[in-house]
């Protein structure tokens, strides 16, 4: 999306943040949960900010040790399909390997098909499946993203 700024969620960002949350899943987070995000010291919530300064995505993730993980992320309805959700995921995964995380993980609802094609497409496989993970029964899709080392990217040089 042109003229995106990606930069730190703070507090006062955080009633666009719960208006896209509260539109976009049946048991969205509170207050409090992007609050402890916030003040975590490995987690790093970010926001997506459009050209006049309004929050249109955001993405909550985290590192501890040499795993990240993406807690949760969405696009405000009116910005979907603009790209905006790659380019979130996709700086979630470059703030996780500057940190140190060997590799990513999140969970997906296999009905969101349009989440799974975009994770797949960034280089995400299915690791497993968490049984009955969400509040109406669904399973969980595990996926991951092993990152590699920039002498791994060039193996084939050697």
């Amino acid at each position: 999306m042109k003229d995106t700024l990606i930069s730190s969620l703070t507090e006062s960002d955080l009633d666009q943040v719960l208006a896209i949350e509260v539109d976009s899943y049946p048991r969205p987070w509170s207050t409090t949960h992007f609050l402890d995000e916030l003040v975590s010291p490995h987690s790093f919530p970010l926001v997506a900010l459009d050209s006049v300064g309004r929050v249109a995505g955001y993405i909550c993730a985290m590192v501890l040790l040499d795993e990240g993980h993406i807690l949760n992320v969405a696009v405000g309805r009116c910005y979907r399909g603009q790209g905006l959700g790659r380019l979130l995921v996709e700086t979630a995964i470059g703030e996780c390997r500057e940190r140190g995380a060997a590799f990513v993980s999140l969970e997906v609802r296999p009905s969101n098909e349009t989440a799974i094609t975009l994770y797949r497409s960034l280089g995400f496989t299915e690791t497993g499946r968490r049984k009955k993970y969400y509040e109406n029964g669904e399973d969980g899709i595990l996926m991951e993203y092993l990152s590699r080392n920039d002498s791994e990217d060039r193996s084939d040089a050697i």
